[in-house]
């Protein structure tokens, strides 16, 4: 069936099957590979992305896309990992959001195959609430999982991002794309579902 929808600011309209999993829409129809597939039981929130219903404000509502047909984020911005480096042209090669920035400044990543859904979901943490308390944030994130870091700096860097102590990314998107790759920045490579290294928001 036909579904469209806004990816990443783009318009789309795709024939999809009915039961095609928004994770696997965006992987494998629209070639964004940032939302991993961990687990397939809704568990890790490595396929996290944000969702925003037409008239809604704010940056959207993080979703994990293994729980979601395509077909129901019709008329829906969804918004990955990629498309938070993203020019005002659509294109990869943005300057890095602070999120982001905060990620890679606090060394919140290590082998980065939970990253990208871990910043799509502190990127809606702090849509919600932009000044939250350490406790607030692990409370936020205890629906994704991660199996290097131990959390902490990744709270840390949460708690960077909102305080707005994080460095910015480099408007090129050259510089900075080594350290960041995980998170989905322009250009960059980062761990896919399948364990092998791909391009993410190229």
């Amino acid at each position: 069936m036909q579904v469209e929808l806004f990816v990443n600011g783009q318009r789309r309209s795709d024939d999809v099957e009915p039961r095609l999993l928004l994770v696997h829409y965006l992987r494998e129809v629209c070639g964004l590979r940032a939302a991993n597939v961990g687990c397939d039981t809704t568990s890790c929130g490595a396929c996290t992305v944000l969702m925003k219903g037409p008239g809604e404000v704010g940056g959207g509502t993080s979703v994990k896309s293994c729980t979601v047909l395509t077909v129901q984020a019709a008329g829906q911005q969804v918004t990955t990992a990629e498309g938070l480096a993203m020019t005002g042209e659509g294109e990869a090669g943005g300057e890095l959001h602070p999120v982001q920035a905060a990620f890679r400044q606090e060394h919140g990543l290590q082998c980065g195959f939970c990253t990208p859904g871990m910043v799509m979901a502190a990127v809606g943490l702090l849509s919600e609430n932009p000044h939250p308390t350490e406790d607030e944030v692990r409370e936020g994130l205890e629906g994704n999982f991660c199996r290097c870091t131990g959390y902490h700096n990744i709270v840390r860097a949460v708690l960077a991002a909102a305080a707005g102590t994080a460095a910015a990314g480099t408007a090129d998107g050259t510089a900075e794309t080594a350290a960041a790759g995980t998170m989905g920045a322009a250009g960059a490579t980062g761990a896919d579902a399948d364990g092998e290294r791909a391009e993410v928001g190229a």
